[in-house]
């Protein structure tokens, strides 16, 4: 059992003890990391130079910070409030002031998105790698301390454990780390018990065995890191409302992190509930998915994140198809011979589902798992006791044994269902308090499991992993496609990595090899930077995330590209149909001097007013009946914060160049502040200000409000 520690510094004293001046620390990405250990092996390498630290992880993330004073004086009060107490990794805040010491080296495999583009060291250091390959690679690069996060709880007197948010890696890390040690490698297993981490089940719950040191003491309180809902524009309502056409019900269903996942989550939703305005919206924005009735059947979620809407999927009654961990029974349920409630006909299909007609100890454990037999029934030396007493032999292929299994054990439905394998979470605070707030039945349905598991096909469990992910529709964004096809996902022309891979190529490769699957790229059509709009339908590009070879379906605010088993004649013309026609003729004529398109092919009328105005158009009805907001799942911003947030958005956009600046400026100063922002000026802190800079900074936020007025 392993040792337990109340403070980090302990733990810390008897890991070095065991593993000596050089420790390649292994930490998960996102809020599973222990954030105050990671500090204390930090701070001992940086006093000590003699002593190496490696840590292996992935997005660090920070509390956010502002890029101006205008932003300073929204955004500090919103970051205090919101992530309170939560402590920052230090490793991270030396890294990004180029501050780390020459002995601590670190190296992520997938960044907070954006957050690294200026730092050179992260760059040289990042990892590329699939997330299903993490796991080898921690273990190649030496990884001799893992540390984590993990939930606790006590039943009957025994302490339970889970991983809670990330099982991802470290679930898959296990196997492997016991067959290292068996070979005589030295791996310290650390767990830091967090109080507000919710207790998730499947994968994640971990026996504490494989512990060595567990840190448990209510000092180590602190907050989540929780980051508010992003808002939801108008192009991301856009995109999503095609994608949530292409959603088979009685499928699987893998959204991406971002604010597209929310939006794709919010249109399923509208489909299910308000199915006639959804059909409305769709039609004026020029979409004919092929699926656009209510969730009869339900889906089934196996998404690399669970996202924090999936909770509002599972109580609308969309995600409710349930997977079982049993072949045969899935086997059963694929072919239609039963259903989540089944008769005593079960009996005689189990065998021609391939159970072998006498039942062992095990397979019988199976079946009594997933409610084929009652949960009161035992099993001894091939025969099979019912509550009522009396041994019945466990024969499926003896009639006589079928009646009497059927009338003393038999179960009456499927138990131990999940609608929804996930390897990690991230959210906002509410999220977090959702998921611990859950009865106990419901949380069971979400199995938090290894990435192993939900970003591929391969293992023992192939067939039951095809049968359980039917019509998968794989849901991920991408910052830029090529006219080819392929998709630009996590990495500039130069070279500097924006996030990472991820398991968006796990994702895109599964979809080709699933029967009924498809690979969905979704994208904006255009990116402003600068007061610049470019596109992002681009003809080539020296980096790709998704190569040209796996290219499926991409999607827009301007509509679908079915992109498979086409040529790439036909696939350039089907990406131009979706590009903003300000960048047709430019993309046109590209792909003309390459010889990829015909000279004479000319984009179809229907398809040349590709235009923002369209598109806001198209949702101009559905959002003064109170649909599609920025923030239709809620948010921790005051509706004055979000109404400044956006106003200083527009600020920002305007003040892009020199002249917008000097225009933005000289409006400004014709117009004094009225009495209706007066509150908003205080919460800015410009109700009274001081010196010309905070008298502009207040004429600045007036205008903007005044221009953005609702």
């Amino acid at each position: 059992m392993p040792q337990y520690f109340t403070t980090i510094d302990e733990c810390v004293d008897a890991t070095l003890a065991r593993v000596g001046r050089h420790v390649v620390l292994g930490l998960p990405l996102g809020i599973g990391k222990p954030n105050l250990v990671a500090n204390e092996f930090y701070r001992r390498a940086a006093r000590d130079p003699t002593l190496r630290l490696t840590i292996l992880t992935a997005l660090s993330l920070s509390r956010p910070r502002a890029r101006g004073d205008l932003e300073r004086r929204l955004l500090e009060p919103i970051v205090e409030r919101v992530f309170a107490d939560y402590p920052e990794l230090d490793y991270a805040v030396a890294a990004k002031a180029g501050k780390l010491p020459p002995n601590i080296e670190v190296i992520e495999f997938f960044f907070e998105p954006g957050a690294w583009l200026g730092v050179d060291e992260a760059q040289q250091h990042y990892l590329s790698a699939n997330y299903t390959h993490v796991a080898r690679d921690f273990l190649a690069r030496g990884a001799n301390v893992i540390a984590q996060l993990v939930a606790k709880r006590t039943v009957a007197g025994e302490a339970e454990l889970s991983f809670g948010s990330n099982p991802d890696v470290t679930v898959d890390l296990l196997p492997q780390v016991e067959a290292a040690r068996t070979a005589g490698r030295d791996i310290v297993m650390i767990g830091a018990v967090h109080p507000r981490m919710p207790f998730m089940f499947g994968g994640a719950c971990v026996d504490p065995r494989h512990f060595d040191y567990l840190i448990d003491h209510p000092r180590y309180d602190y907050e989540l890191f929780c980051p508010p809902n992003l808002p939801l524009r108008t192009v991301d309502h856009a995109i999503a409302m095609h994608v949530s056409a292409l959603v088979p019900d009685g499928g699987t269903l893998q959204i991406g992190i971002g604010e597209l996942g929310d939006a794709l989550v919010y249109a399923l939703l509208l489909r299910h509930q308000q199915n006639a305005p959804w059909r409305a919206t769709l039609a004026a924005l020029g979409g004919d998915g092929p699926d656009t009735a209510e969730f009869r059947h339900g889906l089934y979620a196996c998404s690399e994140m669970l996202v924090d809407q999936m909770l509002d999927l599972m109580r609308a009654g969309i995600l409710r198809r349930q997977v079982y961990p049993s072949l045969p029974v899935t086997r059963l349920l694929a072919q239609g011979r039963i259903g989540e409630r089944f008769d005593a006909g079960i009996l005689e299909a189990l065998p021609e589902a391939g159970i072998a007609p006498l039942l062992d100890e095990a397979t019988f454990g199976e079946l009594r798992r997933c409610g084929v037999f009652r949960a009161d029934t035992r099993y001894r030396d091939g025969r099979i006791r019912g509550p009522e007493g009396g041994w019945i032999p466990a024969n499926l292929a003896d009639a006589d044994a079928r009646r009497a299994l059927a009338a003393h054990c038999l179960g009456r439905e499927l138990q131990g269902g999940v609608v929804a394998h996930a390897a990690f979470f991230l959210g906002p605070r509410g999220f977090y308090a959702k998921l611990r707030e859950m009865p106990e039945r419901e949380r069971r349905r979400i199995d938090m499991c290894g990435v192993g598991f939900v970003n591929q096909l391969y293992g023992a469990d192939f067939e039951l992993r095809c049968l359980q992910r039917r019509d998968a529709r794989f849901v991920n964004t991408a910052m830029m496609v090529t006219l080819l096809g392929a998709a630009v996902s996590d990495t500039l022309e130069d070279g500097r990595v924006v996030g990472g891979v991820g398991g968006q190529y796990n994702f895109v490769s599964m979809a080709h090899a699933l029967p009924g699957a498809r690979a969905v790229i979704c994208l904006r059509a255009t990116r402003e930077k600068a007061g610049r709009v470019t596109s992002n339908l681009v003809w080539n590009y020296a980096q790709a995330t998704v190569p040209r070879h796996l290219r499926d379906i991409v999607v827009t605010e301007y509509g679908v590209a079915d992109l498979r088993s086409a040529t790439d004649a036909e696939a350039i013309a089907r990406l131009l149909g979706i590009a903003d026609s300000r960048f047709q003729p430019g993309l046109l004529a590209r792909a003309q001097a390459a010889g990829k398109i015909a000279p004479d092919y000319r984009i179809p009328d229907a398809r040349r007013a590709n235009t923002p105005e369209r598109v806001a158009g198209a949702l101009a009805d559905a959002r003064r009946s109170g649909l599609f907001s920025d923030y239709p799942f809620g948010t921790d911003l005051t509706q004055l914060e979000v109404r400044l947030a956006n106003a200083l958005g527009a600020l920002a956009a305007r003040s892009a160049t020199r002249s917008g600046r000097l225009r933005t400026l000289a409006a400004a100063l014709r117009h004094a502040a009225g009495d209706d922002v007066q509150e908003a000026l205080a919460r800015m802190g410009l109700a009274a200000p001081k010196g010309w800079r905070e008298r502009l900074a207040r004429r600045l936020v007036a205008l903007a409000l005044r221009e953005n007025a609702p």
